[in-house]
């Protein structure tokens, strides 16, 4: 049943991760069309087509592999230098394969051959349903589309596991008691140990706090601060029992315990101690506080993305050194889908499971929305990126009043686009190979 549950928890993931680039190509395909541009595929995955369906001049389908999807939009780029001149191309420039070219070379082939791909995709000189003709706003709009719909997906999949099921939460409805005051040496209890004050006392499990020393408590953290401040110290307890409040005397022993600083030092400290233990239950938050912990999540992103050839570095060595992982560093869809299924297989209850994998797929989508803001091509924060050089040139050109330029030929950096796309596949490769052989894992 284990290794079942193991399955069924990747099996989520890899469905959940779909979802999660369905979306994202939803994103970039519902302003493009809104704005007039000719969208030939809306594709979810890569490799060998399993399914697609062509409606309304755009063809839908889903690939083998998914780890990714995209849409094709017409004219991506401007046409070429040689097509902007004729207005076509012509016999002869096919014929010798250099028209447009900036000189020789493999990387020069690269530029021609991303013009000659994008001027397939305009049908003539007059073509308005392309994406390079639409303003600049319009550009940024489904450039951004398709991020901003992982951040939404977040948001949604944050507010559902906390509004909608609840932060797991101490409560102050006492659960447990405990039969004595540990000692320096031992938590066991022997003859002579100290009978714990909150049984002393007379609390019961299923007790509620309602406040010590005349303090209102909300939850059981706020029972254990003012507990552990108070060693050998009376405290009035009041409580309420079968729907009615009652008032105890309680004095905390004092034991020493380790304090951790909010520098990380660890300290021993005396504290008071009662012997209670709460009652853990998921209670619902704030229908916002989804939305807040997205923003959480997408600072703590942003402060691994700028650092990620750098971690992912550190996560090869480990790799190979055998040395533990560092459990907040990247991972890649395998050890996200891992983690899953090390969340389906736990022994915990099924709402506990449940909540794992909507943190994890939420986590998912912040990454995703990140990673893809990033302003280098082929990303999408790169495609922003050169509509906004776009613009200021424009601008430029307006206020110095001169003529309009022309439009910004992105095919220039194909080079540059090649050189990350590399980047980006040697690192997912060891992320890969770190997940599958050295993996973070929640055991």
């Amino acid at each position: 049943m284990e290794i079942l549950a193991f399955v069924i928890g990747v099996a989520l993931m890899v469905v959940g991760l779909a979802v999660s680039i369905a979306l994202h190509e939803l994103g970039h395909l519902w302003p493009a069309k809104k704005f007039g541009v000719r969208v030939g595929q809306y594709m979810v995955g890569f490799g060998p087509t399993l399914w697609s369906k062509r409606w309304r001049g755009t063809e839908y389908g889903v690939k083998a592999i998914p780890l990714g999807g995209y849409i094709s939009m017409a004219g991506m780029y401007p046409p070429s230098p040689a097509r902007r001149r004729a207005g076509e191309r012509v016999e002869s420039q096919q014929s010798d394969g250099r028209a447009g070219r900036a000189g020789g070379g493999f990387f020069a082939t690269m530029v021609q051959d991303a013009r000659d791909a994008n001027d397939e995709t305009v049908h003539g000189a007059d073509d308005t349903h392309v994406f390079y003709r639409l303003p600049i706003w319009q550009r940024i709009v489904v450039m951004l589309g398709g991020p901003v719909m992982n951040l939404l997906f977040a948001v949604v999949l944050f507010t559902i596991l906390l509004s909608g099921i609840g932060v797991q939460t101490a409560t102050t409805e006492v659960a447990r008691l405990s039969e004595c005051v540990p000692s320096s040496t031992s938590s066991e209890c022997t003859d002579s140990s100290a009978t714990a004050p909150a049984e002393a006392a007379g609390i019961q499990p299923s007790d509620v706090i309602v406040s010590i020393d005349g303090q209102p408590v909300a939850d059981f953290d706020e029972a254990t601060a003012i507990i552990r401040s108070s060693p050998g110290r009376q405290l009035t307890v009041v409580i309420e029992r079968d729907g009615a409040e009652q008032t105890l005397q309680i004095t905390p022993a004092t034991i020493e315990a380790e304090v951790t600083a909010a520098d990380g030092t660890t300290t021993t400290e005396e504290v008071g101690f009662v012997g209670i233990g709460p009652t853990v239950e998921y209670v619902q938050q704030p229908i916002w506080a989804g939305a807040q912990m997205t923003g959480q999540n997408v600072q703590a992103v942003v402060g691994i993305i700028w650092q990620l050839p750098v971690k992912v570095w550190q996560t090869g060595v480990d790799l190979v050194t055998g040395q533990e992982r560092d459990p907040n560093g990247p991972l890649s869809i395998v050890g996200a889908s891992r983690l899953s299924g090390e969340v389906a297989a736990a022994d915990s209850p099924i709402l506990n499971r449940v909540a794992g994998f909507l943190s994890l797929l939420a986590s998912l989508n912040i990454a995703l929305f990140v990673f893809n803001m990033i302003p280098l091509l082929p990303l999408d924060g790169g495609h922003i990126a050169v509509a906004l050089w776009e613009g200021i040139k424009r601008v430029w050109a307006k206020v110095f009043r001169r003529p309009p330029p022309k439009p910004v030929d992105a095919t220039k950096l194909v080079p540059l686009t090649f050189a990350v796309f590399v980047a980006l596949l040697v690192m997912g490769g060891i992320l890969i190979l770190a997940d599958l052989f050295n993996p973070v894992s929640l055991i």
